[in-house]
């Protein structure tokens, strides 16, 4: 997969779901009776059939006790992969014939299932779940034309570690139907990748990051393939604005994380023109957040093309770092400098802002990069 992503070889989706498949609803709960109580008895009024995860068998069955406690009069049975054989498969027979509305059991329900009558599975102690095992276990149900639920409870969100965290809520957010490449692409962000040139499965990518690692490893590939590979600068931006998409303007998160990802791509001002007008035409007027953040991609683009490793403003002043490598020549930047840009030293540059709102002081830093820029081309 993450050859594929580095562009080592071909990838192809598979997006588009079985005829008449809804999305499974999932829903994120601090564990409860109330909860597990309302899930499983909705289930059994529409006549379905409720599989219930609870993966340590040493306490399966104490788990089994608590559930009949709770949801007197429903039918229960304990599948693990203790049991013999033959047991096992009876429990099995009888829940796939409808004799038992309840079926307690591990993640031996992970694969090969495909129970019609099944349409609410309950996933206790979802945090201590892997993010591959979840969309496993989330895939058991759903699988006629009926709408399924998926309960992740869990002890409180205080109380799970915080890559438990990202897993449970990154399942939460992707229950759309086709979703499991980008889900397989978060896991990948969260836990890291391998290392590709050895036999390890834990690389340096802790060390470095994920972006920069992939970036890295793209480099090297068009290196390889004998393309030339161009150094491009990635300015750090802080002008005390701060751009994002909010959710009630993209609510599909595959869409908002597609724009993120175009938005990371971009490097040419007129893309970014061409993006703002698609955001426009697709999802309305632009709001303030999504205003700032493309204002933010333009200072990006143009810090880029200048060789400016650093934008900072502090008080009234920008402060501008340009590196050593920069297109313009020095001559040029010094028939620019006037009351608002001026020299600090040999690579370092300051403008000048009026602090008249976020708006006013981009448009500055703008000008001028602009001003840089042109007078690099007019030479």
């Amino acid at each position: 997969l993450h050859m594929a992503l580095m562009g080592v070889r071909d990838l192809s989706i598979i997006t588009t779901p079985p005829m008449d498949r809804i999305a499974i609803r999932t829903r994120l709960v601090k564990s409860s009776d109330y909860v597990i109580r309302e899930a499983v008895e909705r289930e059994i009024r529409r006549g379905g059939q409720v599989f219930v995860v609870h993966n340590k068998v040493e306490t399966i069955h104490a788990f089994g006790a608590y559930l009949k406690g709770i949801l007197p009069g429903v039918r229960l049975a304990i599948a693990h992969g203790q049991l013999a054989e033959k047991q096992l498969e009876e429990v099995m027979l009888n829940f796939v014939h409808g004799e038992v509305d309840l079926l307690l059991t591990t993640t031996i329900i992970e694969s090969g299932l495909d129970i019609p009558r099944a349409n609410t599975i309950i996933i206790n102690r979802a945090d201590q779940f892997g993010l591959a095992q979840l969309y496993q276990l989330r895939g058991r149900v759903g699988r006629y034309k009926h709408q399924a639920y998926a309960y992740l409870l869990i002890p409180g969100t205080l109380a799970i570690s915080p890559e438990a965290r990202k897993r449970i809520y990154a399942i939460e957010e992707m229950n759309e139907l086709g979703a499991g490449f980008q889900l397989a692409a978060r896991d990948m962000a969260i836990r890291g990748v391998g290392d590709m040139l050895g036999h390890k499965q834990s690389g340096h990518i802790s060390t470095i990051g994920f972006d920069l690692y992939c970036q890295l490893i793209e480099e090297a590939v068009k290196e390889i393939q004998g393309e030339k590979v161009e150094s491009v600068i990635q300015p750090e931006i802080d002008l005390m604005v701060k751009g994002y998409i909010p959710r009630d303007y993209i609510e599909n998160l595959n869409q908002r994380l597609e724009i993120y990802r175009r938005i990371q791509l971009i490097t040419d001002l007129q893309e970014c023109k061409s993006l703002n007008g698609e955001m426009l035409d697709r999802y309305g007027v632009v709001p303030e957040p999504v205003e700032k953040l493309m204002e933010l991609l333009e200072i990006r683009i143009l810090c880029q093309k200048l060789h400016i490793s650093k934008a900072k403003l502090k008080g009234h002043q920008a402060y501008l770092t340009v590196e050593p490598g920069t297109p313009v020549a020095p001559a040029a930047i010094a028939s620019l400098v006037d009351k608002r840009l001026k020299f600090l030293s040999e690579y370092q540059l300051s403008v000048t802002i009026d602090r008249k709102g976020w708006r006013q002081d981009i448009k500055t830093v703008k000008h001028t990069l602009k001003a840089l820029l042109s007078s690099h081309r007019a030479e």
